[in-house]
């Protein structure tokens, strides 16, 4: 599931829903490394508690830490969920890792992979760049879809720069909505704006 932001705080509903029949989840708040990393695990543990989830975090916030240890917590986990405002770094630190191999396995066994906000924006290839609305190349979870998130905070004209540049499709995803996999492809969830079709 790809959250156009708010984590932990804006989709109770609909993490309900996803994580149904999950007792455990794994949060990594890597993107928010050189923000408030702490308090983005206070909000995951009270997210946990009124979802009746287990809240593990691991706390990889450089890419030392995306080793084969880390790798195995991710491994045992049903659901992981990445949240942080830098997509940048979270790209630098997991692309070509242990840990990353384990997040793709998590998917290819079954598991959940949530992402919000800029760490959703990271998942995909390409990977908007908020600091230009530019593209750059991103973690390949979801290849040929770009996801513009937290919309709403975006200045008209980088909006509009970023949709002009682009050459996959886009999705514009503000606080609240979510773009959610399913076996049946991906359902759209709020208010989000679909520029050009969905990757099958």
């Amino acid at each position: 599931m790809l959250q156009g932001g708010g984590p932990f705080v804006a989709n109770d509903e609909l993490d309900r829903r996803v994580l149904a029949g999950i007792d455990r989840a794994v949060v990594l708040p890597t993107a928010d490394a050189y923000e408030r990393p702490d308090e983005m695990v206070g909000s995951a543990t009270a997210w946990g508690a009124r979802l009746g989830i287990e809240v593990e975090p691991l706390m990889v916030l450089t890419r030392a830490g995306a080793t084969d240890e880390a790798a195995a917590v991710v491994a045992g986990a049903g659901a992981v969920f990445l949240a942080g405002d830098s997509a940048n770094h979270l790209r630098s630190v997991l692309k070509d890792t242990p840990l990353m191999a384990a997040i793709l396995g998590v998917l290819e066994r079954g598991g959940i992979v949530i992402a919000a906000a800029s760490s959703a924006a990271a998942l995909c290839d390409p990977m908007t760049d908020r600091r230009g609305g530019g593209f750059a190349l991103g973690l390949g979870v979801v290849s040929n879809l770009a996801l513009i998130t937290e919309v709403e905070t975006w200045p008209h004209d980088q909006l509009a720069r970023s949709h002009s540049l682009a050459d996959t499709p886009v999705v514009d995803l503000p606080t609240g909505a979510a773009l959610v996999r399913t076996d049946a492809g991906w359902e759209i969830v709020g208010d989000a704006v679909q520029h050009g079709d969905l990757p099958v």
